[in-house]
């Protein structure tokens, strides 16, 4: 089975001054930022000369600086031209070939005794290299493992170790929300996060059901986080004392979203209040702890 030809057929759009693009690419959806004579739109399927070969890419947008700011150390490369039938019919019978060179890894990895768990296999569409992603809990010495598929694959071998959440990238499709899984669909990078925001947005503790393909806390529990912080911030603290037209209370809890606080009154009484209602915060919970501890 031989590569298609990289100087196919050229793009119908008209050629004119080059221009660059964010272009979507791999297993791992890398962005990279692609230099081309002609127009393109998004969503446009192309072949690009990627850092790793030439590979079948989908056009996002134009690289401009908004673009160039909300990524970090894109790859750079070049357009070759619009997918044709011949690219589409090549990168099916790849498809359907990938079952048998996971196999064939396999057996290699087993014969070797290699402490590693396989994830997914990758053929570039120009032939230049065959990735292998796994899994593993160290180090692990593959350099026989990368002989023996050299020789069955007849190609460059890269051996690729990934974590959990590329492995959710590689593999999962839908998230418990019914939408593709965030990291396959639009996220160059995973964000850090961590209890204190699903505990900050008052989400469930429950590890099954804030946790997403990969095992981890979910990626969309870190989007709204930095709002909710601000609203924290805006209203009193729980612990802290407050004055309002019923008189002096203090604060129990936060409704971040309503601007609401839980308050307990003066005669015990606990009741829900608007953010509004506080006329002055008499003290907040960091004076009250430097009080007590004097």
């Amino acid at each position: 089975m031989s590569a298609p030809e990289v100087a196919g057929e050229q793009p119908e759009h008209p050629p004119q001054q080059q221009k660059e693009y964010v272009v979507r690419f791999g297993s791992l959806r890398t962005l990279g930022v692609m230099s081309s004579r002609h127009s393109f739109r998004y969503g446009d399927e192309v072949v690009a000369r990627t850092n790793r070969g030439t590979e079948p890419g989908t056009v996002l947008c134009e690289a401009t600086p908004v673009a160039f700011e909300a990524m970090e150390e894109p790859t750079q490369g070049r357009i070759l031209r619009q997918l044709n039938q011949q690219d589409r019919a090549y990168l099916q019978r790849l498809e359907e070939d990938s079952r048998n060179d996971m196999a064939a890894c396999q057996r290699c990895v087993d014969s070797l005794k290699l402490p590693m768990e396989l994830v997914d296999t990758e053929r570039l569409l120009g032939g230049e290299r065959f990735i292998v992603y796994f899994l593993a809990d160290g180090r692990v010495d593959f350099r026989q493992l990368v002989r023996d598929l050299a020789k069955e694959f007849q190609t460059r071998i890269e051996l690729r170790q990934i974590g959990v959440r590329d492995e959710a990238k590689l593999l999962a499709d839908y998230g418990d929300c019914g939408q593709p899984i965030c990291c396959a669909n639009f996220l160059s990078k995973m964000p850090p996060v961590s209890m204190k925001m699903a505990k900050l947005q008052k989400a469930t503790l429950d590890p099954s059901k804030i946790s997403g393909r990969c095992g981890r806390l979910k990626c969309c529990l870190r989007y709204e986080y930095d709002t909710y912080e601000e609203i924290a911030k805006e209203l009193p603290s729980p612990g802290s004392k407050v004055l309002t037209r019923e008189g002096h209370m203090r604060v129990i809890a936060q409704d971040l979203l309503a601007g609401q606080l839980t308050v307990k009154t003066e005669d015990n009484r606990r009741i829900i209040i608007s953010s509004e209602d506080v006329l002055q915060v008499v003290m907040e919970q960091d004076d009250q702890a430097k009080k007590t501890s004097k």
